[in-house]
């Protein structure tokens, strides 16, 4: 049988070898991210140039019977 400090300095190995392992694992991952986000740009959106509206009652597109909808569902939600 082995004596304790034999055992505690296996197990300090072992530790420093896995936490080794994961800090290279981690690091490569991370310049791996690095390359792909330089070789893949994200695509940038172009601002939307037109008449700027003011207020929500100038929203284009929304259908006036789903805002009541869903106004109506808020109101109901609350008053449980």
């Amino acid at each position: 049988m082995t004596s304790i400090s034999e055992q505690l300095s296996d197990a300090l190995g072992i530790m420093v070898m896995g936490m080794g392992l994961v800090f290279i694992f981690l690091s490569i991952l991370i310049i791996g991210i690095g390359i792909v986000a330089k070789l893949f740009p994200a695509p940038i959106d172009e601002p939307v140039t037109g008449p700027a509206t003011t207020g929500c009652a100038k929203t284009v597109g929304i259908d006036p019977q789903l805002v009541a909808a869903i106004t109506s569902a808020i109101h109901q939600y609350r008053a449980k």
